[in-house]
Formats: structure tokens, sequence, C-alpha cells
């Protein structure tokens, strides 16, 4: 790589990313330029980063099914896109349910009642 002509195995460029290691920090380590670290092992940083997401989506999901609730309620609204606040899509209101009783519901509510003690 480069003019010195040193060898970076990509396996532990990959190794290095998945672990988390900026590109500066694996360059460094390897002893060169950054910029031509990226150029010739864009391919290996890209998988070993890869490797690390899906490593913390696994201990994420592995926490949040062994009962975490805090990690359960992340994981909803992060993937899920779910939110602690309703939503009204389209012309979708409020449910047509009340509490309070409609007069004209008691009324034949008290005359059901009233029949079925005539029937008596």
């Amino acid at each position: 790589m480069g003019r010195a002509g040193t060898v970076v195995p990509q396996d532990d460029v990959e190794m290095w990313a998945s672990l988390g290691c900026t590109d500066k920090e694996i360059a460094d380590y390897y002893g060169v330029n950054e910029d031509t670290f990226r150029y010739n092992c864009d391919l290996a940083l890209i998988k070993g980063r890869h490797q690390l997401r899906i490593g913390l989506r696994r201990a994420q999901l592995r926490v949040a099914m062994d009962g975490n609730p805090t990690m359960l309620i992340w994981l909803g609204k992060n993937m899920l896109k779910q939110s602690e606040q309703g939503q009204a899509t389209g012309e979708a209101g409020v449910l047509p349910f009340s509490d309070d009783i409609d007069d004209i519901i008691l009324d034949d509510v008290e005359d059901v009642i009233d029949e079925d003690i005539n029937d008596e």
C-alpha cells in the first residue's frame, strides 16, 4: 500500500473495523496515510462496520427479549417507528365512544327494565 509498499491484511482491517476502530486508528497502527488506507481498504472497512452494527443489533435484541423494558421501548421507537403520541392518519379521528350516558339511551334502558318488571 502506498509508496512504501506496506502490506495491510484485509481480514485484519475488517476485524479492527468490527471492533469500532476508526480509519485513522487503523491507518496509524499500520503506519500508512489515512487517505491511502481508505482508498485501498474501503470494502474491508465497510464489511467490518456492518458486522459491528449486526452484532450490536443482536445484543440489543437479546437484552430486550430478556425483558429489559427500556430496550424494548427504544427498539420499538427506532426500529418499528412507534411513538408515545398517537398518530392520526388520513381522515381518521377520535373513536365515537363516550363515557357519558345519553338521555335517550337511558330512557330506552329504563323502558326495557320496566317491561321486564311488568312481565313478571
